[in-house]
């Protein structure tokens, strides 16, 4: 059960006053329904009124406060749609205050004649005389707090304005109860921070740059409580986890030999250490909840189905998902040689499978003739029983979140899960998704692959681009072109896949070139893939969709436009479809000048190297942890208050405080452990506190 105290917290923001329904739409696609919604989303800018100034010595431009005397209102003709005017004065000079569409009543009681003002705004010149076009405050000097010096700026959206979105949150910080305090006071006292509810206050009372700062005292302290609840809640998940008995998997290394013999080439250290730490964790009695982490192109397919096989052994099934219809295709293609060789059933099954089809497959797996089951999300579905499920795969785990690996999970009795990501994550980036399980990595390529020729390319130069693409499909080479957008954008000035397909279709033959983007449906890019997978088209033109898992063996070039809109881990990701053979293979980055900063660094570092972990550490360091895998990627938490590029030692310390306190209170039945659950429940992972037992 949540704590009462925070019942508050935990209301509907239509509680809060000035907030009806259709102001609550609005602040619920910024911040969210709840009023620990507010609470928790910071201000992202400030607005400084507490400059002074006379008429006469007023800056232009600048936001600032100026104390004036009324001297009369200047109403435009019955009829004339021109500004209503207030003239106003002090010591120094004169200065008209400018309203459009005004309603005089009102005017007249906030800026009564003869009476003293302040008024906030930013002057500008007017055939040289001083005005203020629609101040932002006119207030009675003798009540100073209807005008604040310093405002917080927050997150707004179409129709949402500032004071009303500063208003409701500021209702959710006097919403905010004293709680016990869940820190250890000796870390406190070390770090100079305040206590909860003193830091959520300041938060939101900034006075100063300086106050809105990743590093400002108050928002660290929050950053570190947001931090704890993450890693806590992972540590608890992890707890139950080995209390429930996994089974021990331990097969006679039959099938593995004959797969292993069947392989063209030999497996690298890496993949070897990797099978030696899985099998390892399938054969203890616990579960086995392990992330294969392997750059583009390493080699984890193989070691995942080496894995299968030790599962296979023992009499269970295994299944791989796999986020596409495609990549589950691919998948079966490639695997489906050495299950043959080492007398192993594999099937696939996707969403579109209907009728007998489906029905046949299904059969076949609920009385174990499929030995091995690839899939999609289409595996989640309740029809589909295993006759006994021990290891579960999970292709590109970033694309699916925590709810969803434990619901494949539950397809057999407490399965092996290994999950596996051609994304390599930034070692602080993987503790806040994976601190539950145990990690391997694959850092060696296999032998034999090129190194990827890795150019940076002005866009002025295309049509060089064109007519070298033009020589190398003479050749019978193929090449992917990487647009980002679909049709053509008014916001932004991108080239749409749509609009190159035509270029290149006129350049190098209609019959060769293919598009594949993300509007188009299952089967229609299917039937486009295949025809390049097959070699019948020369050049595949795509949006991000081939990001992952596209495997064409042939692809020696890809060429990505507008390559400084895309961060670093996803340019690293699209590069790793070519250099799949031992062809010499390149890789053009065609980009716009001007180039920024941060631009340019990232195509520098794309340039310099191939290594997929270095390159996300520097993704993490030139963009910040909210970008580094994108927004939809749901296995990723987003973290409010914490900036992992920014907090990194923080969520260190995190980790270690969550383990020392699980080793002296697992049930967090002690003081400060209740005061933990309610930490827990404050940052939404109430999952963690029912996996603690009753008490």
């Amino acid at each position: 059960m949540r704590p009462t105290i925070l019942n508050p917290l935990f209301a509907d923001i239509t509680v809060l006053n000035g907030v009806g329904p259709k102001i609550a739409a609005l602040i619920s696609r910024v911040a969210g329904s709840r009023v620990v919604d507010l609470l928790l989303t910071p201000p992202s800018g400030l607005i400084d009124r507490s400059f002074r100034s006379t008429i006469a010595d007023a800056p232009l431009g600048r936001i600032l406060t100026l104390r004036v005397t009324v001297d009369r209102h200047d109403p435009p003709p019955k009829g004339r749609r021109l500004p209503y005017k207030v003239i106003c004065s002090d010591h120094t000079g004169f200065i008209t205050l400018v309203f459009f569409h005004a309603r005089q009543d009102y005017l007249k009681k906030v800026l009564p004649e003869g009476e003293t003002r302040l008024v906030s705004g930013k002057i500008e010149d007017f055939n040289g005389a001083r005005q203020m076009a629609h101040p932002d405050y006119i207030a009675d000097p003798e009540k100073p707090d209807d005008m604040p010096d310093f405002e917080p700026v927050y997150p707004l959206t179409s129709g949402l304005t500032s004071a009303v979105m500063r208003k409701a949150t500021a209702q959710s910080v006097t919403r905010a109860p004293d709680l016990e305090e869940w820190q250890e006071p000796n870390w406190l006292k070390a770090r100079n921070w305040s206590s909860w509810k003193a830091a959520t206050e300041t938060l939101h009372a900034p006075k100063s740059d300086a106050d809105l700062s990743l590093l400002a005292p108050a928002r660290q302290r929050l950053a570190y409580d947001e931090l704890l609840a993450n890693q806590l809640a992972l540590m608890l998940i992890r707890q139950a986890r080995v209390k429930s008995k996994g089974r021990a998997i331990k097969g006679d290394g039959i099938l593995r030999a004959r797969a292993r013999k069947a392989l063209p080439f030999s497996l690298t250290g890496a993949q070897q250490s990797a099978l030696q730490e899985i099998f390892a964790d399938m054969e203890s009695g616990e579960r086995m909840v392990r992330l294969l982490q392997g750059d583009v192109g390493s080699g984890k397919t193989i070691v995942a189905f080496l894995a299968m096989l030790a599962a296979v052994e023992t009499g269970a099934q295994a299944t791989l998902m796999a986020p596409t219809g495609i990549l589950a295709q691919q998948h079966l293609e490639s695997l489906s040689p050495l299950a043959s060789t080492a007398g192993v059933r594999l099937d696939v099954l996707s969403g579109r499978d209907k009728g007998a089809v489906r029905s046949e497959k299904l059969q076949r797996l609920k009385n174990g003739e499929t030995n091995i089951l690839i899939g999609t999300h289409a595996l989640f579905q309740e029809s589909i029983e295993f006759q006994d499920l021990a290891l579960v795969v999970i292709d590109e785990q970033h694309r699916f979140g925590v709810r969803q690996r434990m619901a494949l999970t539950q397809k057999g009795p407490k399965p092996d899960l290994l999950v596996m990501t051609a994304t390599p994550i930034p070692r602080t980036l993987s503790l806040t998704a994976y601190g539950d399980m145990d990690h391997s990595r694959i850092t060696e390529k296999p032998p034999g692959r090129k190194p990827v020729d890795t150019r940076t390319v002005p866009a002025s130069r295309i049509h060089d681009v064109i007519a070298g693409l033009k020589r190398a499909t003479a050749q019978n080479e193929q090449a992917y072109w990487v647009c980002p957008l679909v049709e053509e954008s008014d916001v932004l000035d991108l080239t749409a896949a749509e609009e190159r397909f035509e270029t290149l279709k006129s350049a190098i033959g209609s019959d060769k070139v293919g598009l594949v983007h993300g509007r188009m449906t299952g089967p229609e890019k299917d039937a486009v893939m295949e025809r390049f997978h097959s070699g019948e088209l020369s050049i595949l033109i795509a949006t991000t969709v081939i990001e992952v898992g596209v495997n064409a063996p042939n692809a020696t070039i890809i060429i990505i436009e507008h390559a400084e809109r895309f961060g670093l881990a996803q340019l690293h990701q699209l590069r790793g479809r070519v250099g799949r053979s031992d062809k010499k293979s390149s890789c053009i980055l065609l980009y716009k000048p001007p180039l920024g900063e941060t631009a340019k660094a990232r195509l520098n570092v794309l340039r310099d190297t191939e290594d997929g972990f270095l390159i996300a550490e520097e993704d993490l360091r030139l963009r910040g942890a909210g970008d580094v895998l994108g927004a939809a990627q749901s296995g990723f938490p987003k973290f409010r208050l914490a900036d992992i590029a920014v907090h990194g030692e923080l969520l260190a310390a995190a980790r270690d405080d969550a383990k020392l306190i699980l080793s002296r209170d697992g049930q967090l039945s002690s003081a400060r452990g209740k005061a933990l659950r309610a930490l827990l429940y404050l940052f939404s992972r109430d999952d963690a506190v029912k996996m603690l037992s009753a008490g």
